[in-house]
């Protein structure tokens, strides 16, 4: 049990991290007020090999691990939160057509999406299937060489900017096995997009819903056989699940310091607010749970990197655990703030805006619970 990075991580974390500090962080404020999607720096990040982190070498990838992935993400989103799970939404994406899909898939879309020459949304939850995710209703009825698609997806990362989305479709009966996957390009006819969300965070990435009106896709473009697409959406979900909360302690680890930082300078009752023993605990109590979340996610990003029986369960606690953390400190520090962790002038409200996404997508923390919960059953 060896909890030392290699070099290689210390290299590569490094990278994120001085990439994170100048291309990311200065700008952060800036494309959350803006609704900026930073496409120009997603791609300066693709250069790094951000954008296709446990994709295979072959067609541009990096071909790390989950663990190596887990901290890319936390210093990414020590600059940006909604950038850095942006990004990793991406490298879902590219996994699923390099792990599932055929040759000729990954030959045709990869190597620019490596590079995010293309970029990529994954297209999972419907209007009325959000944690329920066996019931989508999105149907792919085969017509020759083409698949026709009718329906709709929601609250999807991207829309209407991204070039490539991979979505789950039923092409079949009800329930988990009629479900497959369509890799699905921009400019397809019958695929429209709503109207930009209006979100409470995550404001540098665009957020709509997706439309199929007999929109006609090749057969060609199915990832795997008909009916394995929920398998992998579930697979795909595990690494998400850590990812996102990856991001969670780099936004977290940003609070953390941005606290430290004030209560060295606010002064009160004529002496710094960090000589009080007060909120000395709570600092340390936050540098406490932001600590066991990190050991929670890197543990979790091994046992899947190892392959390990109950994996999907580690993912679900370390990502239940890593996102109720990083919005409890973010949440704190803005208290240490006072009245100015109110206003936009820091960045703690930000983080908060932002973090609080993490305990909903990728699956609920309710839903980790479930999955927790029902892992332990079988024992």
């Amino acid at each position: 049990m060896n909890f030392e990075l290699t070099e290689d991580q210390r290299a590569f974390q490094d990278a994120a991290r001085n990439f994170a500090a100048t291309a990311l962080k200065p700008y952060a404020a800036e494309w959350d007020e803006t609704a900026h999607f930073p496409v120009a720096e997603m791609r300066q990040a693709a250069e790094l090999g951000f954008a296709a982190i446990y994709v295979k070498g072959d067609v541009g990838g990096s071909d790390l691990t989950r663990l190596d992935a887990a901290i890319i993400f936390e210093e990414l989103s020590w600059g940006c939160t909604s950038t850095a799970a942006y990004i990793s939404i991406h490298n879902m994406a590219s996994w699923m057509i390099d792990r599932f899909g055929s040759e000729a898939l990954r030959q045709r879309y990869l190597p620019r999406m490596t590079k995010m020459e293309l970029v990529a949304s994954y297209c999972l939850t419907e209007p009325n299937s959000g944690s329920d995710a066996a019931a989508l209703r999105t149907r792919a009825v085969k017509d020759g060489d083409h698949y026709v698609l009718n329906g709709s997806k929601a609250f999807i990362s991207g829309a209407g900017t991204s070039d490539i989305y991979v979505c789950m479709v039923r092409t079949g009966d009800d329930g988990p096995k009629g479900i497959s996957c369509l890799v699905i390009e921009k400019g397809t006819p019958g695929l429209s997009f709503g109207k930009p969300e209006k979100k409470m965070g995550w404001n540098s990435q665009p957020t709509a819903t997706v439309n199929f009106e007999d929109c006609r896709v090749p057969v060609g473009n199915l990832i795997g056989k008909e009916g394995e697409g929920f398998r992998f959406a579930m697979m795909g979900l595990d690494g998400g699940r850590l990812n996102i909360g990856a991001c969670s302690l780099g936004t977290a680890r940003a609070a953390v310091e941005q606290a430290q930082a004030y209560m060295t300078e606010r002064k009160a009752f004529g002496r710094p607010i960090g000589d009080f023993q007060a909120l000395q605990f709570k600092l340390a109590d936050m540098a406490t749970e932001l600590e066991a979340a990190r050991l929670m996610i890197r543990n979790a990003a091994a046992k899947l990197d190892a392959r390990d029986p109950r994996a999907t369960m580690y993912c679900a606690m370390a990502k239940r655990y890593a996102t109720d953390a990083g919005f409890a400190i973010a949440n704190d520090a803005l208290q240490i703030h006072g009245g100015y962790g109110y206003l936009k002038d820091f960045p703690l409200e930000r983080h908060v805006r932002d973090l609080r996404v993490h305990q909903i997508l990728e699956g609920t923390n309710e839903i980790m619970r479930v999955i927790i919960a029902r892992e332990l059953g079988r024992q």
